[in-house]
């Protein structure tokens, strides 16, 4: 089986909503520090460019979790596969995603952290697709795009780790 890629996102429009939710972000943590969290291996790309556009300081962890595989569609079981490498106790933490989809790895991932004694946690992601939601309690916090459900890869997500370096949002055509 081959794939085509439709562009669904194009780099300047991904560009401009970043910076956007990035001021939205600086302005509700004025005078704090915010501590991001990015779920590997798709977030980095977006918390790059989002932590780069925020104007209050930020310290960065990676904590890469599991559902896929290479896989189109989640498994369901969530694994933690490289934790974080600092304490979250009386900080103010900001997950970053690069997708949220049916919930479970987001609902998992945040019961986990909260555990772990933060002042607040905050869920950023760069795209939702709501209506994919199977479990309830994942309430994204700041999200910049809404996308139809398509299986999308560029700016992070991967098809079978392939096109992860696209700068845009695109659709993977299944020819």
């Amino acid at each position: 089986m081959s794939e085509k890629i439709r562009v669904l996102l194009d780099e300047e429009t991904v560009e401009k909503r970043i910076c956007e939710v990035a001021a939205q972000i600086s302005e509700a943590y004025k005078g704090k520090e915010i501590h991001m969290i990015c779920v590997l291996k798709g977030g980095v790309f977006f918390m790059c460019e989002l932590a780069k556009r925020i104007t209050v300081p930020v310290t960065l962890d990676f904590m890469s979790v599991s559902s896929y595989g290479d896989d189109t569609k989640s498994s369901g079981v969530v694994k933690i596969v490289k934790d974080l490498d600092q304490p979250l106790e009386d900080k103010e933490v900001l997950v970053v995603e690069d997708i949220i989809d049916s919930g479970r790895t987001l609902s998992y991932l945040l019961d986990v952290l909260k555990r772990r004694n933060p002042n607040s946690v905050k869920l950023c992601t760069l795209l939702d697709k709501p209506d994919r939601r199977v479990v309830e309690g994942v309430d994204v916090d700041y999200c910049c795009f809404n996308i139809p459900d398509e299986f999308v890869v560029g700016y992070g997500l991967d098809y079978a780790q392939k096109y992860r370096n696209l700068p845009y949002i695109g659709v993977v055509e299944f020819e």
